[in-house]
């Protein structure tokens, strides 16, 4: 893994190579030097093992996706904020398995680094009204799930907002019973 400035140091060599190219009459050269350079540019934007991880998750590979994570070794110099932003997105996603104190710090912090599109945002708000909502803290979960209701203006969303809004719920009717009251082996038992 190059790191984000060795990146733009390799596309504007090869961006200045070609144009050496160019003036010597080496049209194709230089042609193809500056669609090489594309693709650093390309990497410096969005990281080749996020990329990698992205791919691994969509086949729900979890330990392929954190192979590929934890290849970058140091987030914050290789990393530009909005991948920052989805390294620990999707660190949050793998980890809410098994751990969601874990997960939920990587959601916050996924959140306040930013992500590029609205339903990763509304995905990660999703997932934090979960973790809230499993912790006992019902209005900010409710907060959250709406928040994620608003973002998510494609619909991708909107059957596990309804199921979490269903479970909400359930959760806070009251757990009272009318009538004669125990389970039907005691009813039967009565009469």
């Amino acid at each position: 893994m190059y790191n984000k400035i060795i990146k733009l140091i390799i596309a504007f060599g090869l961006i200045a190579y070609a144009v050496y190219q160019f003036t010597e009459g080496y049209i194709g050269n230089g042609i193809m030097l500056i669609l090489l350079s594309l693709i650093f540019v390309f990497l410096y934007f969005k990281n080749e093992f996020i990329l990698l991880a992205f791919l691994r998750l969509r086949k729900q590979d979890f330990e392929g996706a954190k192979k590929w994570l934890d290849k970058i070794k140091n987030p914050e110099s290789a990393l530009v904020k909005k991948q920052q932003g989805y390294y620990n997105y999707l660190h949050g996603i793998m980890v809410s398995q098994s751990n969601m104190n874990e997960a939920e710090k990587y959601f916050k912090k996924a959140i306040s680094l930013g992500l590029s599109m609205k339903h990763d945002i509304a995905m990660a708000k999703l997932n934090l009204a979960g973790i809230a909502f499993s912790k006992r803290r019902k209005q900010e979960a409710q907060k959250l799930l709406t928040e994620a209701q608003k973002l998510d203006k494609q619909g991708m969303l909107t059957e596990q907002i309804k199921m979490m809004k269903e479970n909400m719920k359930r959760a806070q009717m009251p757990n009272q019973h009318f009538g004669s009251g125990g389970s039907i082996r005691a009813q039967k038992r009565r009469g």
